[in-house]
C-alpha cells in the first residue's frame, strides 16, 4: 500500500515531535511537512499537497476551521483531522461545514487517533459517527442543518430517489444504524446497505451525512428531533 503523506499543525513542538515518534512505528504514514499556526499551514499544504492534515483548533492567527475552509476550497480532496477541547454541537456543525473529515477531542488516546487515521486514509469520514453518537450533538447539528433548509430558498423538488430510498435517508438523518433500520422497515442489512450506496451514487456525494445536508436542503426529507 502506498505511503500517507501527512501534515501536522499545532502550536506545540512537544505535541509535533510526539506525534512525530508515534507515526515513526507505522511506515504507512509519513510526515512531510509541520507548521505552527494557520498562514504557516496553509503554505505548507499549498506547497505539498498532503493526502491528510492533522490541525489543532486553538491556533494562533488563523484558527484551525478557518484553515479547514482554506483547504477545502483549493484541496478537496485532503483530508483534515482537526482536535479541540470543544466538543459541543455548534463546533461540530462548524468543522461539517468546513469539509473536516474527523473532529477528536484533544486528549484522544494514540490507538483511537491511529484508528481515525486509517479511516481518513481510506477516504471515510468518522465526524459522522461523532454526530451519530452523541444524542445532544446530534440533535444540535441536525437543528442546524434544519435551519439551513429554512435559510435557503428550496430548489430542485423534483427527488431522483425512489420512495424507499426517501424512507431509508430520513431514518438515516435521525442517526438509525444500519441494522434499526432493517428491523424497522422489515428488510435485511445487506438491502439497507444496498439502498444507501444507491442514494450516494445517485446524489453523487461521499458518505451519509452529505446525503442527508443534500436531500434536507431540496426539501426531499424532514428530520424530527428527539422529543418532538
Amino acid at each position: 500500500m502506498s505511503v500517507t503523506s501527512v501534515v501536522v499543525v499545532h502550536a506545540h513542538t512537544l505535541f509535533r515531535e510526539g506525534l512525530r515518534q508515534h507515526l515513526l512505528a507505522h511506515p504507512e504514514f509519513r510526515i512531510v511537512g509541520e507548521a505552527s499556526n494557520g498562514q504557516q499551514a496553509i503554505q505548507m499544504v499549498d506547497y505539498g499537497d498532503p493526502d491528510i492534515v492533522l490541525m489543532e483548533v486553538d491556533l494562533p492567527g488563523v484558527n484551525g476551521l478557518e484553515v479547514s475552509r482554506a483547504i477545502k476550497r483549493t484541496h478537496p480532496h485532503i483530508g483534515i483531522i482537526l482536535f479541540s477541547s470543544d466538543m459541543d454541537g455548534d463546533h461540530v456543525v462548524k468543522a461539517i461545514r468546513a469539509g473536516v473529515a474527523a473532529y477528536l477531542p484533544r486528549n484522544v488516546d494514540w490507538s483511537a487517533l491511529l484508528a481515525t487515521l486509517h479511516e481518513v486514509r481510506r477516504g471515510g469520514y468518522p465526524i459522522n459517527d461523532l454526530v451519530l453518537s452523541l444524542p445532544d450533538v446530534a440533535s444540535q447539528v441536525l437543528a442546524a442543518f434544519r435551519q439551513m433548509v429554512v435559510d435557503e430558498d428550496v430548489q430542485n423538488i423534483y427527488s431522483p430517489l425512489s420512495p424507499r430510498e426517501l424512507e431509508v435517508l430520513e431514518l438515516v438523518a435521525a442517526g438509525r444504524t444500519n441494522k434499526e433500520i432493517a428491523q424497522q422497515l422489515d428488510i435485511s442489512n445487506q438491502t439497507v446497505k444496498n439502498h444507501v450506496s444507491s442514494i450516494l451514487r445517485k446524489l453523487a456525494v461521499n458518505d451519509r451525512t452529505q446525503a442527508v445536508v443534500y436531500a434536507m436542503r431540496r426539501g426531499w426529507i424532514k428530520v424530527v428531533l428527539p422529543g418532538e
